[in-house]
């Protein structure tokens, strides 16, 4: 393969802030389930890493339009990264989500939703950071895997407290915050399994 080694350079930043992104909301999260925690710092951090990755995924694009030589099929560069995108924007869609609806309080069943949403976008980091030698292929491939099985674990989840809900919350508002949040959650790991969907293509096409 052509080596031009900046988009994976830029690949490995922008799946970094993924990874720090998730932890962060996993954090949020666990803050509005116990109720400690400041809850304000979570979100505005963020924001900042949202911020910091739309820069990369510009660069990126940038970068793209400038080199002859590039180490992956062009569209493929394009849907990589903004698929990535996708997962930060999601994740902030998530936090801002919980300001705006003023939740103050979270169940298990989201705790364990967002524990999903953490372990997807690790996932994420470590199968962009064996891209750039598809020698790794196999351990790329089973890491992907890994990430679809993680999503259904999230659909399954995202099932199972809604049901709880429905059954249980008597405050119809409660209710309604609580199955966005849900919904919300579960979109992130969707998001995940679209780059997962991206990279094992990327690997089977140069394998």
């Amino acid at each position: 393969m052509p080596q031009e080694g900046k988009f994976f350079d830029l690949f490995n930043a922008h799946a970094e802030l993924i990874a720090e992104g998730g932890r962060e909301l996993g954090a949020l999260v666990d803050a509005l389930v116990d109720g400690s925690g400041d809850t304000m710092a979570h979100t505005r951090a963020i924001d900042e890493i949202e911020n910091r990755a739309d820069k990369i995924t510009h660069e990126t694009v940038a970068l793209l339009h400038t080199t002859f030589n590039t180490p992956l099929d062009r569209d493929e560069i394009h849907k990589l990264i903004t698929r990535m995108d996708d997962i930060l924007d999601l994740t902030q869609d998530v936090a801002q989500s919980m300001y705006l609806y003023d939740v103050r309080k979270l169940t298990q069943e989201a705790c364990h939703l967002s524990d999903i949403c953490v372990s997807c976008c690790e996932r994420v980091k470590s199968a962009v950071s064996l891209l750039n030698n598809m020698d790794n292929g196999p351990a790329i491939l089973k890491t992907c895997e890994e990430i679809d099985r993680l999503e259904s674990d999230a659909d399954r989840a995202m099932r199972t407290g809604m049901a709880k809900l429905f059954r249980e919350e008597q405050d119809t508002r409660q209710l309604i915050k609580l199955k966005a949040m849900y919904e919300l959650l579960e979109t992130i790991t969707d998001a995940c399994e679209d780059v997962a969907n991206i990279i094992e293509g990327i690997v089977l096409e140069n394998s």
